[in-house]
């Protein structure tokens, strides 16, 4: 999934062609799939008005990566109903953010593994600040009065989130809502029930300069 605009990164490009290590960011997500699971097939959804610069980009640096390009939709969930027209029946579709190149090929690999026998697998991690249930009044935040977060059942949820691949396209036939963040929540509103992994710490989707600056670093480490 690369049909964002990135407009929170304030960048001159969407921020899955912005580069980490000499490379786009969505190279790099790209690759660490492929390397993880070699013949897997890739499905590129991006903005329409960038799928010709994402060609060139892929033959001037002579990335080979057989793809099949989609268009974006209006919102993600159309981006991903648009994707799943290519996908075939019988398969394991991993839906993964394009922006989070950092997933370890090791990861990919064991929760491929957890998928091959349950409807669904979504990577998750225990949130670990202290949450706080606010309101907007005026511009100013506000604390919702008797209403307390647990932060001992909150999870964060991330990518790839990866499913049989009848059951996601059946779940993607429901009308659209606002309340879907993610093909998690796509599969529960169908009635569906999920299995849950530990996540990774570092599997970060880089939003925000600061995630650049953060991933640009990790890179550094993870090389030397």
């Amino acid at each position: 999934m690369a049909a964002g605009s990135g407009s929170r990164m304030g960048a001159e490009l969407p921020k899955q062609f912005l580069e980490i290590d000499g490379k786009a960011i969505l190279q790099k997500t790209i690759e660490v799939f492929r390397d993880a699971l070699p013949g897997i097939k890739v499905i590129t959804v991006l903005p329409e008005a960038y799928i010709d610069y994402w060609k060139d980009y892929c033959l001037k640096r002579n990335f080979i990566c057989p793809q099949v390009l989609v268009k974006g939709g209006i919102t993600r969930f159309h981006s991903v109903k648009n994707a799943l027209e290519r996908v075939p029946e019988g398969a394991l579709v991993a839906v993964h953010d394009g922006v989070r190149p950092l997933v370890t090929e090791k990861f990919l690999q064991s929760i491929f593994s957890a998928a091959e026998n349950v409807i669904g697998v979504i990577p998750v991690l225990p949130c670990i600040d202290t949450m706080k249930v606010l309101k907007t009044e005026n511009t100013v935040l506000k604390s919702v009065p008797g209403v307390e977060a647990d932060r001992s059942v909150l999870y964060g949820a991330q990518t790839p989130q990866i499913f049989q691949s009848e059951f996601l396209k059946q779940a993607y036939e429901q009308p659209f809502s606002p309340t879907f963040t993610d093909d998690a929540s796509v599969m529960e509103k169908n009635g569906k029930s999920l299995s849950y992994v530990t996540g990774e710490r570092l599997n970060i989707k880089i939003t925000t300069q600061e995630d650049l600056v953060l991933a640009r670093a990790i890179y550094s480490i993870r090389k030397d």
